[in-house]
């Protein structure tokens, strides 16, 4: 069995993408490098073939996608998963946590002008944020960062890959840090109008 026909068969079969140390376990013959270079070989005869598929350098790892400007079509089936679309506030808040990582909720409320403990939690429970260590200070406040699972939803391949701030509204631009009064360990903040609001899917 040649290696690029393992690597195809791995990312085949997986719904997630996979370093090229992961794909390596599949058998012995293969290490990093020799991945690398079935997964060139194949993108090159991918694009040489015209397939409607295509290795993709996502999350940090690869995986075998559908080219993008098939989506119209796929769109019309049922059977075919897609990302759960996000609301306004979901987003504006996972903006903030991307750009301002590590950050914490009264931070977060700061530049949103709006209290976020609902919509943080159902950020939390979609896996696209998670507790990413403690502040200093009284209480420790909980400091929230992106997930690999935010990676993926949005094909980033890095945080590297998200826009530079030079092209940021200045709210996520400035990294100053507030003033804030004493954070409350975990309890909702006055006026915290997103509680139970989550992300509400999209039609």
């Amino acid at each position: 069995m040649r290696s690029e026909q393992i690597v195809e068969a791995v990312l085949f079969a997986s719904d997630a993408p996979l370093r090229a140390e992961e794909i390596a376990r599949a058998d012995e013959s293969l290490d990093e490098d020799a991945v690398e270079e079935a997964i060139r070989v194949l993108r090159t005869r991918y694009a040489a073939g015209e397939q409607a598929f295509e290795v993709v350098e996502i999350a940090e790892g690869f995986q075998l996608l559908t080219r993008p400007e098939f989506a119209p079509y796929l769109e019309r089936f049922d059977t075919v998963p897609r990302p759960g679309r996000l609301s306004g506030p979901a987003l504006e808040t996972l903006a903030i946590v991307a750009y301002r990582q590590p950050i914490g909720r009264l931070e977060m409320e700061y530049v949103r002008g709006v209290g976020s403990v609902g919509v943080i939690r159902t950020l939390q429970d979609r896996g696209l944020i998670e507790v990413a260590g403690r502040a200093e200070g009284l209480g420790r406040p909980l400091l929230y960062g992106t997930t690999v699972t935010f990676l993926e939803h949005f094909g980033f391949r890095s945080l590297e890959d998200l826009p530079r701030p030079e092209e940021l509204p200045i709210i996520l631009r400035d990294r100053t840090i507030p003033v804030l009064p004493e954070e409350s360990n975990g309890s909702p903040a006055a006026g915290d109008e997103e509680v139970g609001e989550g992300f509400g899917e999209e039609a």
